[in-house]
Formats: C-alpha cells, sequence, structure tokens
C-alpha cells in the first residue's frame, strides 16, 4: 500500500513534509535503499486546513513516545518501574548500567531495561501502569502533539514499551480504540524480562479496531523519523504520515493540569519527583546522610518533649508551619454540653500522610488520641502518642470513640485513606454524631524526593520515607471551631450536613477541590482491591 510521509508541522504549524514516491511500497522501497535520500521534503500548507475539517471523522495511528512525550529517554519510566517493582536494588542496576545502555541504544538497549526492571516480577503486581506511570507520563506530555490527538475521532495508539506499562494511561487519558505494544512474557506467574515479538501480519486496521477498516483517505498516522516497525504500521493503514523531530519537540510546552482529560487525583508510588539520570544520582548520593538524618529525627521526635524536638527537627531539614485559631484551643465546654459530663474536643483533619495526627498534636502542645483503620502493627507500637485500631463496624467503631472523647480530646481523619493531590475525599459523617465540639485541622504535606503513603506497598515504611526526604515540609491549619448552630444536637443539622460542611471549611483553607470519592474507589484505581485487608503490613 503506498503512503505519504509528512512531518507534523502541518498540523500544529512547525513541521516540514515528505512524500513518497506512490510506485513502491514502504517495504520495497525500505530493502531497494535504506537511507533517507528516497524521501523529498516539501511544503504542505493546506494539510492543516484539510485535517480541520475531517478531524472528527480521521482515524489516527500515533506513536506514543514521539506523538506525545516531550522528552525523548526512557529511562525515568524504566527507572520507576524498577524502583516500584523491588525498592533500592533494582534501581540501582538500571543506573548502573544505563551507561551501557545508551552506548549499544536501539532495541538492544530497550531489551535490556526491560529485563532489568522486570525480570522475576510477579503479574499480580505488574500494576505500576495504571497506578504510578500516568503522573509522570502527563507531567511529560506535549501541549501541541496532544492537542492533535485529541481531536481527532478514533485513536490507536503505538508503542515500543511493554503494553503493561503504557496501556492503562492512553484508555484512562487519551481514549484511544486500541494499544499496538509487546506483551511481556510470563512463566508460572512472574515475569521472565523479555517481550513477545511483534507480529506484523495482524496490523492491519481492520485486526487492531476490531471492525471494518477505515477509509484510506481517513486515516492518518504520526510517528518518530528514526522507528521503522512504527513506520511499517503506519504505511500499510495510513494515507499520510507525520514525522516528528527532536528539534521540534524540544519547543513544545507542558500539557498544563486544566487541560488534562480529566483530574488527577489518585497515584500511588514512592518517588515524588522525575528520576532523569542526573535527578537519579543526586537521590542516590543523598540516601547515605538521609538514613543518618532520618535516625536522628526519629529518634528525637520519640523521645524529646515538644519544646526540644521541634528546634532540632527544623536544623535537620524539616519545614513546619502551624496557625491556631484562638477559640479552637480554648478550654471552655463544648457549645453547652453537659457540664456534669466533661468530654474531649474532636479534632477533624484531612488525611496526608499517617503522621498527621502527630503533628495535631505538636501544634496544640496537647496530649491527644488518635483513631485510625490500616496502622501496621510495627507503627502501632513505636507511635509516639495513644492509637487505638478501628475495626469498620459502625456501632463498634462509634462505641470506641465515645468513650475516647469521654477520656479527653481525640484526632480524627474521616477520609479513611491518604491522597496526594489538591482534592478532598468524601468525609464519613460517623465523627459528626459524636460530639458538637469540632474543630476542623487543614493539613498540607509537599515532599521533595519521597512519597510518604503508599496504597500497594508497606505501610511500615511510610514514616521512614517520609523522613527520607531533605526538606519534608507540613503545613497544619487548626481552624475555627464550628459554631453551635451547625452542628448535629444544637443546630439541627444532619451528620451528613456536618460532615459536608467541615470537609468545605477544609477545602477552602487548603484551596482544595471537594469530591464524592472515597477510600474505595481509591483502592479499586490503584491496587485492585476494595483497601480492606485483613492485617495491615
Amino acid at each position: 500500500m503506498s503512503a505519504k510521509l509528512f512531518s507534523l508541522e502541518a498540523l500544529s504549524s512547525s513541521f516540514k513534509v515528505l512524500s513518497k514516491p506512490k510506485s513502491t511500497s514502504f517495504l520495497q522501497h525500505k530493502a531497494s535503499k535504506a537511507h533517507a535520500t528516497h524521501f523529498k521534503f516539501q511544503k504542505y500548507n493546506s494539510l492543516a486546513y484539510q485535517l480541520g475539517e475531517l478531524m472528527s471523522n480521521t482515524t489516527l495511528f500515533f506513536q506514543f513516545e514521539g506523538t506525545l512525550l516531550k522528552s525523548s529517554s526512557l529511562f525515568p519510566y524504566f527507572l520507576l518501574v524498577a524502583f516500584e517493582a523491588s525498592g533500592f536494588l533494582r534501581a540501582l542496576s538500571l543506573f548502573l548500567l544505563y551507561p551501557f545502555v545508551c552506548l549499544v541504544g536501539g532495541e538492544l538497549g530497550l531489551n535490556i531495561m526491560v529485563f532489568i526492571c522486570f525480570f522475576g516480577i510477579r503479574k499480580e503486581k505488574m500494576t505500576i501502569g495504571n497506578s504510578v506511570l500516568p503522573k509522570f507520563f502527563l507531567e511529560d506530555v506535549g501541549s501541541e502533539g496532544f492537542d492533535v490527538v485529541m481531536k481527532c475521532g478514533k485513536k490507536v495508539g503505538v508503542s515500543d514499551l511493554p503494553r503493561v506499562m503504557i496501556e492503562g494511561f492512553l484508555k484512562d487519558y487519551v481514549g484511544v480504540d486500541a494499544v499496538v505494544a509487546r506483551e511481556l512474557k510470563v512463566v508460572g506467574g512472574y515475569c521472565v524480562g523479555l517481550m513477545e515479538e511483534m507480529n506484523t501480519k495482524s496490523l492491519e486496521a481492520s485486526q487492531i479496531l476490531g471492525d471494518e477498516k477505515p477509509s484510506n483517505s481517513q486515516t492518518i498516522g504520526i510517528c518518530c523519523h528514526n522507528k521503522f516497525l512504527h513506520q511499517q504500521l503506519l504505511s500499510q493503514n495510513c494515507k499520510n504520515v507525520f514525522l516528528v523531530s527532536e528539534a521540534e519537540k524540544r519547543n513544545w510546552k507542558s500539557l498544563p493540569r486544566e487541560k488534562y482529560p480529566k483530574p488527577l487525583i489518585f497515584h500511588d508510588g514512592r518517588l515524588a519527583f522525575r528520576p532523569t539520570p542526573i535527578a537519579t544520582l543526586a537521590m542516590f548520593m543523598w540516601l547515605p546522610l538521609g538514613f543518618c538524618i532520618y535516625f536522628i529525627r526519629f529518634i528525637v521526635g520519640m523521645f524529646l518533649p515538644h519544646c526540644l524536638c521541634n528546634p532540632i527537627l527544623a536544623f535537620t531539614g524539616t519545614i513546619t508551619t502551624a496557625s491556631v485559631q484562638p477559640s479552637s484551643l480554648s478550654n471552655t465546654s463544648a457549645n453547652g454540653e453537659d457540664q456534669g459530663k466533661p468530654r474531649g474536643r474532636l479534632y477533624v483533619c484531612n488525611h496526608r500522610t499517617l503522621l498527621d495526627p502527630l503533628y495535631v498534636q505538636v501544634a496544640t502542645d496537647k496530649s491527644l488520641t488518635t483513631v485510625t483503620y490500616s496502622l501496621s502493627k510495627i507503627n502501632e507500637i513505636i507511635a509516639p502518642m495513644k492509637t487505638i485500631r478501628l475495626t469498620r463496624d459502625r456501632e463498634r467503631d462509634r462505641n470506641q470513640m465515645d468513650k475516647l472523647l469521654s477520656q479527653g480530646d481525640l484526632v480524627v481523619c474521616p477520609e479513611g485513606t491518604t491522597c496526594r493531590e489538591p482534592f478532598l475525599l468524601r468525609f464519613s459523617p460517623l465523627f459528626a454524631e459524636l460530639t458538637d465540639d469540632i474543630v476542623p485541622v487543614a493539613i498540607d504535606v509537599q515532599a521533595d524526593m519521597f512519597y510518604g503513603t503508599t496504597a500497594s506497598g508497606f505501610k511500615f515504611l511510610d514514616p521512614i520515607f517520609h523522613f527520607l526526604n531533605p526538606n519534608p515540609v507540613y503545613t497544619i491549619r487548626i481552624l475555627e471551631k464550628l459554631q453551635a448552630s451547625d452542628t448535629c444536637k444544637f443546630g439541627g443539622k444532619s451528620r451528613f450536613e456536618v460532615a459536608n460542611l467541615v470537609q468545605n471549611e477544609i477545602g477552602k483553607a487548603l484551596g482544595f477541590k471537594c469530591t464524592s470519592l472515597t477510600r474505595k474507589d481509591k483502592y479499586m484505581i490503584l491496587a485492585g482491591n476494595d483497601g480492606s485487608m485483613k492485617e495491615s503490613r
């Protein structure tokens, strides 16, 4: 089938056009003389106008890395896979071998990275394409390429990367109808680090899309200059093929968050930065000193009083900002509750990390108790404040929290799970039934190297990763106590109204968007389960 190869300038006004003689098929042309002199450059200024009319009816075949991503390096994505699959050792192995990967380059270099990252990984653990990589893909997407892709009707994504790495992102955020990528070989439930060969006989559009092959005149392709396999696929199915150069992609702008196809609310993984080779080198150079500083922070936080540990922690690089409204710390009885039965105050905060209640205790300079659903045994033992595990049985949990309030002040996180992005999950209304002395607490956390939360990893490592950051930032804002008219007992509000009010107050204070998503939604997206664990790890 004949094909014309164009550069992407005709679509976004900064590309050149190539055309190939119609009398020779792509494979025949490639075999006869394998160099670029067979292609003739020429201007094609009317192409953008033509596609403007045909876009909604156009089927697009595009090479994912060349069309959407600004960066030409695949190292950061494989480093993420290696780190999240097996931690520091596998990531270090990939980093040390990366110069050799660059030396051999091409298909062999790609196969080496695939082998290092995936060898010996259980098939069930290969969910990183849905939980970790989408965040980093979105941050690397070029706005110009993204606009072109999203204007087309049907879309087929083609990639050098293993299918498990890119399929989730392409279907959830780009809305492709099909993905053409190689599968990983799995033996006995474990990946052997090799990719299946691409079956070139099954690359016809009708087989890829599963329906009648679209009209050739309404099918276009976009890929990089040096991708022979992708040019072969595109030449079989597309009349026009646009070629993107690395020089052109360097001028692309990053896709702003407001243009994301859907909000990025949940993502998993420990690395909080894009692991380029230089950034990865900085991480490994930091780790020896980082572990020493972690032990200092741990010992100081465990054994010293707040008045001493705060300046020492600040000296080690932790940044804590606390603002407190006077009414939230007053010792007056709760909105006129029974004076004969003094009860504690309920601090209701959004959930950013496992350490939230501890920082609330530091900000209030009080001895507090907290309740949690999924605290690991190790963290429960070493916690420097009283921590009670809940059962997810509503009546039992309500009685337990009511008993704790009768003994003193209590901290709760009604979201039930952490959220890293500027969003608030639905607040469970259980706390609203317990007392009318409610103080909202707004919390935000910034991490520069590691996230102190996980959905699929070991939760007992959360505090370690948080304090491994060079400069972890915690911001606590203790807001005004709820007015009596906004509570269940004295204001006649329902528990749902009170919970939504507290959520909105915290959202306004932080500039976060309130959602109706729950803990179950998060774990279904990131881990493929409902978040209920028989025992916390």
